[in-house]
């Protein structure tokens, strides 16, 4: 069964953090699915992906497209991806359920430590995910590194 990470954003964006996660999970050869819950924030990701720089090109896709199976990152509203990923990176509280983990290598929830809401969601989502048995690691960048702070 697959780890889920909880990323505390305090220090850096969610374009800058996603890139990084992203080109990662491509490094371990993963496909991912970015989920989230508005259209909204899917294009403004998309537009800040596409606008990366020229030698750290990023090949992904918003979903709805004809090659959506094809994209090694696919970002969407959806929770079955039509590319079939590794790793599923939850923005903007996006549920990723308990048992949908075991299919997975990793998944990954980014949040917004600045957002009342968004912490709340956080804690709620590590709350089932840990309360159902997965395993799951909390990072932190408060000291402008990210370092584990907790796990379950």
């Amino acid at each position: 069964m697959a780890e889920v990470f909880f990323y505390h954003l305090t220090q850096t964006t969610l374009e800058v953090t996603l890139r990084q996660l992203l080109e990662k999970s491509r490094a371990a050869g993963w496909r991912v699915a970015v989920r989230g819950q508005s259209d909204a924030l899917l294009d403004q990701l998309d537009r800040a992906l596409w606008a990366g720089p020229d030698d750290g090109f990023l090949p992904h896709g918003r979903d709805g497209g004809a090659h959506d199976g094809d994209q090694p990152v696919l970002l969407t509203l959806s929770h079955s991806a039509a590319n079939q990923p590794d790793c599923v990176v939850s923005v903007e509280g996006a549920t990723i359920a308990p048992e949908e983990i075991a299919g997975l290598k990793r998944a990954m929830v980014l949040f917004d430590g600045h957002d009342a809401t968004a912490l709340q969601t956080a804690r709620a989502q590590w709350k089932a995910l840990t309360g159902a048995g997965v395993k799951a690691k909390y990072w932190s960048e408060e000291t402008g590194r990210w370092a584990m702070k907790a796990e379950s």
